[in-house]
């Protein structure tokens, strides 16, 4: 290791808050698969440590939300957990915490914008909370989780829901196929158009709802399934 990423190593440490036992678990956890040559791209890369990332990323939140929010139902667990572990959020911890100028990246992925890809941000930084984890154990690793992704949890407290976000996730809970929503009819004059719009689902009765643009209907429509289904409540807006 060169004295360059010696000092980022140490500068990411600090960052963690956790000091390595093992340096080959880090230099690992920052290894794209395009910096590894030969047939060891699977075991010199973050490909196997992402792997395990996500499953304890996913345990550490979920133990969060279980405590913070001792009255939400299921359904309010899984949709805050998916947007607690969403790949954009990983990208955005990852950045927050330098990993995008740490990681070592191939010549002509660096030239392809590979530092700046969500995908690959958010993969190096479950690769990094696995590397915690098999390093320290998941005290650690649940830690660290808590220090990086506790604001997020409790800034997303009072967000507004989302109904088309949250039947979709509702629905991809339980194995169902994206809802679609189809215009049916638009009426009313140029300057202030009426939409109609019609949800279907696999499995699930259709909904159909009217607004003033098309996102409001299909919020509507959509808010309808929610209330039939028993995920919301009546008095609760999606729009």
């Amino acid at each position: 290791m060169s004295p360059l990423n010696e000092r980022r190593i140490a500068a990411l440490e600090a960052r963690l808050g956790h000091r390595f036992s093992d340096p080959a678990l880090i230099g690992r956890a920052l290894t794209h698969p395009s910096a590894v040559t030969g047939s060891s791209v699977g075991t010199a890369s973050y490909q196997r440590l992402e792997f395990l990332g996500d499953r304890v990323l996913g345990l550490a939140i979920a133990e969060m939300l279980h405590e913070a929010y001792p009255a939400a139902d299921e359904g309010e667990l899984a949709r805050r957990l998916n947007q607690l572990v969403r790949r954009e959020t990983c990208a955005a911890v990852a950045v927050e915490l330098g990993l995008d100028q740490a990681m070592l990246v191939g010549a002509g992925e660096a030239q392809g914008g590979g530092r700046r890809k969500v995908a690959i941000l958010g993969d190096v930084c479950e690769a990094v909370l696995a590397a915690v984890y098999l390093d320290a154990g998941f005290e650690a690793a649940r830690s660290l989780v808590k220090t990086l992704w506790g604001p997020r949890m409790r800034e997303t407290l009072m967000a507004p829901r989302d109904a088309k976000t949250t039947l979709q996730e509702w629905a991809q809970g339980r194995g169902l196929p994206t809802p679609v929503y189809t215009e049916v009819e638009r009426s009313g004059p140029d300057h202030a158009p009426v939409f109609t719009i019609l949800v279907t689902l696999d499995g699930i009765a259709p909904a159909e709802a009217r607004g003033k643009s098309k996102r409001e209907a299909e919020q509507t429509a959509a808010a309808a399934v929610l209330v039939r289904e028993g995920i919301w409540s009546e008095n609760r807006s999606g729009a």
